[in-house]
């Protein structure tokens, strides 16, 4: 018998194709790492509680200027600074000056903590320090009166930005690292996960809190 001259042509079958090529999609999507931005990792301060008076003005003296022009110009607590390496340092005296200790707890509820509670639980090293090199009243009363003002020209760069707040940051990590026996390096690194890594977490960061106040950047040479 004579074979049709007219047969259709041989179709292939595609579904199996559409699979192969879902499944493939599906593996890339869970082995592939997408990069993102995750920005600047600050702590915002915890809610004010109801009960807690609402706050007064802050003493100047309670107050660490820094600013920066859009030269990238430093002025540091009124006076110019050519070498942002040596915020850090200035910070950390800042912040454990203890110009007058206050027997006035502040902080979150089941959490407050006066400054004298705080200075009577430092290490005698650093009870030391401060009492042979800081106790200033023209500084900081206190942490927990202590504010770190930062405020920058919109013309200024990112990167003077940048490293003025890890200056701030490494000030607070050694402060937190002393009062508990470790380096800034190493209270860094603590993993808030393991129970004894959080214990020491925790108490070096009572009655002293992160307070770093970054104000809305001011107009170029404003």
């Amino acid at each position: 018998m004579a074979r049709s001259k007219n047969r259709g042509g041989q179709e292939v079958n595609a579904g199996s194709m559409a699979d192969i090529a879902f499944l493939l999609l599906i593996f890339f999507l869970v082995t592939t790492q997408i990069a993102t931005n995750k920005g600047l990792t600050l702590l915002l301060p915890p809610k004010q509680d109801e009960e807690e008076p609402e706050p007064v003005k802050q003493q100047e003296r309670n107050i660490f200027k820094i600013q920066v022009n859009s030269l990238n110009k430093l002025l540091v607590e009124g006076e110019t600074l050519d070498d942002p390496a040596l915020i850090g340092d200035m910070v950390y005296d800042f912040i454990l000056n203890f110009g007058n200790i206050s027997d006035v707890e502040k902080g979150p509820t089941g959490e407050k903590v006066s400054d004298r509670q705080t200075y009577e639980s430092l290490p005698s090293t650093m009870k030391a320090y401060i009492n042979n090199s800081l106790r200033s009243d023209k500084s900081s009363d206190g942490p927990n009166a202590a504010i770190v003002s930062l405020k920058a020209d919109r013309g200024s760069s990112y990167e003077i930005f940048i490293q003025i707040l890890d200056q701030l940051n490494a000030a607070y990590n050694r402060v937190y690292g002393e009062r508990v026996g470790l380096t800034d390096e190493e209270f860094r690194k603590l993993n808030r996960n393991d129970p004894r890594d959080l214990d020491l977490y925790e108490r070096a960061r009572s009655g002293i809190p992160k307070a770093i106040s970054i104000a809305e950047p001011s107009k170029v040479g404003g």
